[in-house]
């Protein structure tokens, strides 16, 4: 009898910091990510793109966002389609260009099956049925209540989309269902993927169990809104008192103690964005913020339950040592001071929260309120980094992940700061599976081949520090609407338009300077001179054009139209207007 071939789970924690789990440094209880990370490897070298769809999209095909149709995300392209139509790369969801991992293994005998969060495609065609996975509970979109709870959606003077009925936001298997009417009256975001996650393992028919199983569990916590319940929120209150920095100073500490970075750090600047000092803030200011806080590490600490029910599910049905399990972020923590909800129905965030929401202090984190916990909270999970998500800074794109696999795994509890990307989780995958990438035909199609490395090497071999799976000469760059980087090695360029940055190329040389805080350009010319000529490589390949000028000369353009629309009609342009109505998620 042939051996069975390894199982797959990838979990997914959407917006989480690099040290807000126990086993990157963090006071949030997470026992299970602890055992995992004790039983396996912990990365500090692993990236991800700088926001939540071009990660998705590099995770599922191996590929570059640009490539695999997210060179923009889907709510930017909205804002100017003129210039994103009929660009490949740029389509606003995984393309058919690329092979998405779940129908390679669909197509190689695994059951398949996914819950969460997709944000690749709000289309039944675009779905996650419609690319490889079998059973499957889904929010299409990149954000939404925890609680299910969206008054927004349904108290719309005009209705025009079936979207705003619920009908096009969820998907069960292959149909959309209503969110209003189908989903549990319980409803918890990560206590309820969970839940159909374990099901459908538990509903298997024995022809099912006798095949590998692919699970996808990308979570929607911790992102915006701030939910959880009550009980949970409870265990955390009091933790944040003393505010960011002082939070910052304890992870950094504790980052340290760990091995996760060296002794002699020199961590970026706060992450303030506008904000101001906690000092100056008043005692109420300071309440409301540290409870936001306080949500935050609830919903962090619910992941954790859930991965712990899933393990002892796995436990039980002796599939866990055949399952190469992955847990990441799909990004930096949330920097934003917050411009947007889920779906704005032509409201602003202040009308929509004043009107159905209540974030009083007693109520921050129900079910109706709605919060975020900004900018210098998220710098202090991503310290010793610059910036945050949207950045390419490392801030923004350098994340947690936890890899457990004892077949492959020589040795376990170790930390690799191996240079590693979201790419690179196809072609392991493949690796493991003694498949080989389906390039150029799939399915009657053509595909590209994958971008990113097997880390059998590093699995094989974490305590080597010197092993590199991507070499001196291979280059992997970030772009998003012109926030863009490049690296070579330990070499990155960087460059930041305004307001996120100077809007100039900088230089770092992370082997020495994580937190990028010496801006090598003037004395390195010549090196910025070869990682532009490598980004520019990178530019070509991966089919990218200059949609940053074009796209902020369309957002001024649009403004001005918005404008003389609101001068002819005397200020009376309404704010339930169809126009305005769109998807904005980041």
């Amino acid at each position: 009898m042939a051996e069975k071939k390894p199982n797959f789970l990838i979990i997914v924690a959407d917006d989480l910091g690099f040290s807000d789990t126990s086993p990157y440094g963090g006071e949030i209880e997470t026992p299970n990510l602890q055992k995992l990370a004790d039983e396996g490897i912990r990365m500090t070298g692993f990236h991800t793109a700088a926001s939540c769809s071009p990660t998705r999209a590099m995770l599922l095909s191996g590929t570059d966002s640009h490539i695999a149709g997210l060179g923009v995300m889907a709510e930017k392209i909205k804002k100017a389609p003129d210039i994103f139509k009929d660009k490949p790369g740029y389509e606003g969801y995984l393309n058919y260009r690329v092979a998405a991992l779940g129908e390679i293994l669909q197509d190689a005998g695994y059951f398949t099956l996914m819950s969460g969060k997709w944000h690749l495609g709000l289309k039944k065609e675009l779905g996650p049925h419609a690319r490889g996975f079998t059973r499957v509970l889904s929010t299409l979109p990149g954000a939404g209540n925890h609680f299910n709870h969206e008054p927004q959606l349904y108290d719309l003077k005009e209705k025009p989309s079936a979207i705003f009925k619920g009908d096009g936001i969820w998907m069960k298997d292959s149909e959309f269902i209503n969110g209003s009417t189908d989903l549990p009256k319980d409803f918890y975001s990560s206590n309820t993927f969970t839940d159909y996650f374990l099901d459908s393992l538990k509903e298997r028919t024995a022809e099912e169990k006798a095949q590998p199983f692919f699970g996808y569990l990308p979570f929607t916590a911790p992102h915006w809104p701030l939910q959880a319940p009550r009980e949970t929120i409870e265990k955390y209150r009091g933790k944040y008192d003393d505010g960011p920095i002082a939070l910052r100073d304890r992870r950094l500490k504790s980052l340290i103690e760990k091995g996760l970075v060296p002794p002699d750090v020199e961590p970026a600047p706060m992450h303030m964005l506008k904000t101001r000092p906690w000092d100056e803030l008043s005692d109420v200011e300071k309440r409301k913020s540290s409870r936001a806080m306080e949500v935050y590490a609830a919903m962090v600490d619910l992941i954790d339950v859930n991965i712990g029910r899933v393990r002892a599910y796995l436990e039980e049905t002796d599939e866990l040592d055949n399952t190469f399990v992955v847990f990441m972020s799909d990004n930096g923590a949330e920097g934003q001071l917050l411009e947007a909800l889920p779906i704005l129905a032509g409201y602003t965030v202040e009308d929509i929260v004043k009107k159905y929401y209540d974030n009083s202090l007693e109520n921050i984190g129900n079910y109706n309120s709605f919060v975020w916990y900004g900018p210098q909270w998220a710098g202090a999970a991503t310290a010793p980094a610059r910036g945050a998500k949207s950045h390419s800074t490392e801030g923004g794109i350098h994340c947690p992940c936890i890899v457990r696999y004892p077949p492959a795994l020589k040795q376990v509890g170790l930390v690799t700061s191996t240079f590693t990307t979201v790419m690179d989780i196809v072609p392991t995958i493949l690796d493991l599976a003694g498949l080989k990438h389906p390039s150029p035909i799939f399915r009657g199609r053509e595909v590209v081949p994958v971008r990113g490395k097997s880390w059998r090497p590093v699995l094989e071999h974490p305590e080597d520090e010197t092993l590199q799976i991507y070499n001196a000469t291979d280059i992997v760059g970030w772009e998003q609407l012109g926030i863009a980087a490049v690296r070579v090695g330990e070499w990155k360029a960087l460059f930041l338009p305004p307001p996120k940055g100077p809007g100039k190329w900088e230089l770092y040389d992370l082997s020495k300077d994580l937190g990028e805080v010496h801006d090598l350009a003037e004395s390195h010319p010549e090196k910025l001179k070869e990682m532009l000529h490598h980004y520019e490589t990178y530019f070509q390949e991966t089919g990218m054009f200059d949609s940053y000028t074009m796209y902020q000369e369309a957002l001024k353009q649009r403004k001005a139209e918005k404008a003389k629309v609101e001068a002819d009609t005397n200020h009376q342009y309404a704010s339930n207007t169809y126009p305005n109505i769109e998807v904005n998620i980041s």
